[in-house]
């Protein structure tokens, strides 16, 4: 039972939430972007190796032995709500490390839930009917103004294995899993759906974690095999820590997979809590001091070739 103080912190915490928006919107209108730290060559990555890049916030580029994947594309210098010739919402501050017209040809799409920040309409709409879609329970509908065509929900405990007929490009299997979030993208659609993704192909294994909060669902992850790359989301856990996690639960749910190395993401691309820009990688790697090898890389931009 909510005690009378619940709701009146929540209250507070929703105008202030509020009030930051406003102030994004208004002030924060005119400040530059920040350049990204790097610059990822993925024309000049190697497609007998599995290759990895974060472009900005849950955006990840990986190259699978040949397949090119894209996690929770976000290209755009603002997200959330579009309106005619402008979008209501946070503006970033870095820009992506990649624009659209410099990445490779994309044959998998990976939508963790449908949350503006990673389920971006704008960005969705400048792909084809040749990239495949992987997301969350009921949320294909969003995609039915794109030219998106081949989408596939996938509940959890449920696998979906396709073949990328293009190049003889081979299989690669996607496994949706539990995860302690929300889906809703506005206020009455709770019915959205939510998940952490594993990636497979030629007996490695990629791990997207999506948003989440604190959970065991990553330690069942682990009866299948070791995970070789954890991407894991690090930042908005102040105050919203019932749905996203702190730097140091991030490393314990991945390692709790039995991940090898760890990918922080979600952090230094939007503000959407109230933790200080760099405080979620400090705190990263503070926990992981006793193993920095761990850690795929650090900055937005940087490109991980997995050993």
């Amino acid at each position: 039972m909510h005690t009378p103080e619940q709701p009146t912190l929540q209250s507070r915490r929703v105008r202030r939430w509020l009030t930051h928006l406003w102030r994004e919107w208004t002030i924060e209108s005119w400040r530059p972007i920040t350049p990204a730290f790097a610059k990822p060559e993925p024309l000049r990555w190697n497609d007998s190796e599995v290759t990895a890049a974060w472009i900005g916030h849950a955006t990840v580029l990986i190259n699978f032995f040949g397949i090119k994947v894209l996690t929770d594309p976000v290209l755009f210098p603002r997200i959330g709500i579009r309106l005619p010739g402008f979008t209501i919402g946070p503006k970033r501050l870095t820009v992506p490390a990649l624009k659209f017209r410099e990445l490779p040809r994309i044959d998998l799409i990976v939508l963790s839930h449908a949350h503006f920040d990673h389920f971006d309409l704008r960005t969705l709409h400048r792909f084809d009917e040749l990239t495949r879609v992987i997301t969350a329970p009921n949320t294909a509908d969003l995609l039915r103004w794109t030219r998106l065509r081949d989408i596939t929900e996938l509940r959890w405990g449920e696998t979906k294995v396709l073949n990328i007929a293009s190049q003889m490009k081979g299989d690669i299997a996607i496994s949706a899993f539990q995860v302690r979030h929300w889906g809703a993208r506005k206020q009455r659609d709770d019915y959205r759906g939510y998940n952490g993704y594993v990636i497979e192909r030629n007996g490695r294994r990629i791990l997207f974690g999506g948003d989440t909060a604190m959970t065991n669902t990553f330690a069942e992850l682990s009866q299948h095999g070791p995970v070789d790359l954890a991407i894991m989301s690090i930042g908005a856990y102040n105050p919203w820590i019932q749905s996203h996690c702190t730097p140091e639960q991030a490393i314990e749910m991945a390692t709790a997979a039995g991940a090898r190395f760890i990918m922080p993401v979600h952090h230094q691309t939007f503000r959407l809590s109230f933790e200080p820009f760099r405080e979620p990688i400090e705190r990263f790697q503070a926990a992981l001091s006793n193993t920095p090898e761990r850690i795929a890389l650090r900055e937005i931009g940087e490109t991980f070739v997995l050993p």
